[in-house]
């Protein structure tokens, strides 16, 4: 199984910044997409960031200019750089990954889709 671990989270005045991380473990043969989420109380989940395996990226309106995704494939590892922080990002983060795992069985290794989320980190901006 592959288990994504979130890190970076926390409380910081408007105009501040964080750096959060995600890192991948498990038997992974490949990662295709990784992303960030978010999700405030009472509010739908909603796609931040993602980068793929090329490098393309795609950010939400809210996080244009202000947030930079990037990622270290080798590493298994993605991280989401937020400068200018707004009340309004106070959210729940969460970490996701699509990408090929490995099944191994007593007669051979098998490959299988997976698609992973992290268990979240939450920031606050608050003055």
């Amino acid at each position: 199984q592959v288990h994504l671990v979130e890190s970076g989270g926390g409380l910081v005045q408007p105009g501040g910044s964080l750096r959060l991380s995600c890192s991948a473990s498990g038997s992974i043969a490949s990662i295709n997409v990784m992303g960030w989420y978010r999700q405030a109380p009472g509010k739908q989940r909603e796609l931040v960031a993602r980068i793929t395996s090329g490098g393309s990226t795609n950010y939400a309106d809210s996080a244009k200019g202000r947030f930079t995704i990037s990622g270290d494939n080798a590493k298994k590892t993605v991280y989401l750089q937020m400068n200018g922080l707004k009340p309004e990002d106070t959210a729940a983060y969460y970490c996701n990954m699509e990408g090929t795992d490995l099944r191994r069985t007593i007669y051979y290794i098998a490959s299988r889709n997976f698609n992973s989320w992290g268990q979240g980190t939450q920031v606050t901006v608050s003055s």
